[in-house]
This record gives C-alpha cells, sequence and structure tokens, in this order.
C-alpha cells in the first residue's frame, strides 16, 4: 500500500501527511509523516469520523454514512475519506493545494484500494 499512498503524496502538489485509519483510530499504512504524528492524526479521525456520522444521522433521506469530511484552517486543510468498511484515508495539505484534484485523487485512490483498506470490527474477547 505504501506506493499507492506514494503516488497520491507526490500526484498532489502541496500534500503533507497521508494516513489510512481504521474507524476506531488506528493507523494501517502512512506516508510523508512520521509514526508519532500519523498516530495522532488517526486518533483524531475516530473522533472526527464518529461526530460525521452523528451529523449524517440527521438527514432523514440518507443513509447515515459519512462520506468525505473537509476542514480548511489556517496554513491548510484536512481531508478525512471513507475508504472501505470501517477504514479510512486522512490527508493533510498545504493552503495551496488544489482542491478539486484533491478529492478526485483520494476517490481514485479509494476506488483502486477500498475493498484491501476494509478492516472488520474489533470483536470484545470472549470470557472464560
Amino acid at each position: 500500500m505504501d506506493w499507492m499512498l506514494k503516488d497520491l503524496a507526490e500526484s498532489v502538489p502541496q500534500t503533507r501527511h497521508v494516513v489510512v485509519l481504521s474507524a476506531d483510530g488506528l493507523r494501517m499504512g502512512q506516508y510523508g509523516t512520521d509514526t508519532d504524528t500519523a498516530d495522532r492524526l488517526s486518533a483524531a479521525c475516530a473522533g472526527l469520523q464518529s461526530l460525521a456520522r452523528a451529523v449524517a444521522a440527521e438527514f432523514p433521506h440518507g443513509d447515515g454514512r459519512m462520506r468525505l469530511v473537509v476542514i480548511e484552517m489556517g496554513g491548510g486543510f484536512f481531508y478525512l475519506m471513507a475508504a472501505g468498511s470501517h477504514a479510512y484515508l486522512a490527508v493533510l495539505a498545504d493552503e495551496g493545494v488544489d482542491a478539486g484534484l484533491m478529492g478526485q485523487r483520494m476517490r481514485d485512490l479509494v476506488a483502486r484500494i477500498g475493498e484491501h483498506l476494509s478492516t472488520p470490527p474489533r470483536a470484545g474477547e470472549q470470557g472464560a
């Protein structure tokens, strides 16, 4: 998966970090960032996707699923996209990023490898 994350980062100028994570915030892959940063982003994304799902549930004719969250802040943009069952693709990019190109490349990546990014829900341990 590393080369595909690298391809996304290098095909969209101004991309800083690319992280693939599970719904519960565990890092599954990364490019352009150190492990500590990727782990922090993954943990934050778990809360963000949960919040986005809660907001999506307020649309009476929607399916209640989060597809894409974009946050613009001083210094750049943050993107979080559903990337398979219980998996997400997160990207941090500088202010000058082409938002349309980023969205397109993220969708292309998810379409290519989304089924491989899926993670089964974690089950609790069964008592003895």
